[in-house]
């Protein structure tokens, strides 16, 4: 567990797949073909605490959703590539926007499409439900499944490993 915190002491970027991450991976498709996903509310404010902690947030997502945009706007995402199938392109791209070295970056996925980007940062995450593969790739492994929690692990990971996560705790009961 020391070498995960060291690496995630170093973490100035997480990247998210959404469907199966910061979803369970069901899609709600409506008679009219409109899309509906659930988002756990702990989650967002993981992905808040994180940011305000000093951690950017990217989504690097297979399918292009009109409700990843309305939460990526809600939760104040800025690095955002929907309709990537192939996620290794916009990795890329995204690196020459952040000025980060791969291993500044975590990248947290649950299926095979994940792989080439998980292969290439400095912290690899699979969610607790995700591909078996997938699973052996990653430098870490959250204890909750995807949209239920695992989004939270990680930022609590990161800003634990970062010195952060107590203080940002203990303003709650202040």
């Amino acid at each position: 567990m020391q070498d995960i915190l060291t690496k995630a002491a170093n973490i100035k970027l997480v990247i998210f797949d959404v469907d199966g991450v910061l979803t369970d991976g069901s899609l709600f498709i409506g008679d009219g073909g409109e899309e509906y996903k659930a988002f756990n509310s702990k989650d967002g404010h993981g992905l808040r605490m994180l940011q305000n902690g000093g951690v950017d947030i990217a989504i690097i997502t297979g399918r292009v959703s009109n409700v990843v945009e309305h939460r990526v706007k809600e939760l104040g995402i800025k690095y955002v590539y929907q309709g990537k199938r192939e996620k290794l392109p916009a990795f890329k791209e995204l690196l020459e926007h952040v000025n980060l070295k791969p291993e500044q970056i975590a990248y947290v996925g649950d299926d095979v499409v994940d792989l080439p980007v998980m292969c290439r940062v400095g912290l690899a995450i699979c969610v607790q439900d995700g591909h078996h593969y997938v699973k052996k790739h990653a430098h870490w492994i959250t204890e909750h499944g995807g949209g239920r929690g695992a989004a939270r692990d990680v930022c609590e990971l990161i800003l634990e490993a970062q010195g952060k996560l107590d203080t940002m705790l203990h303003e709650y009961t202040v």
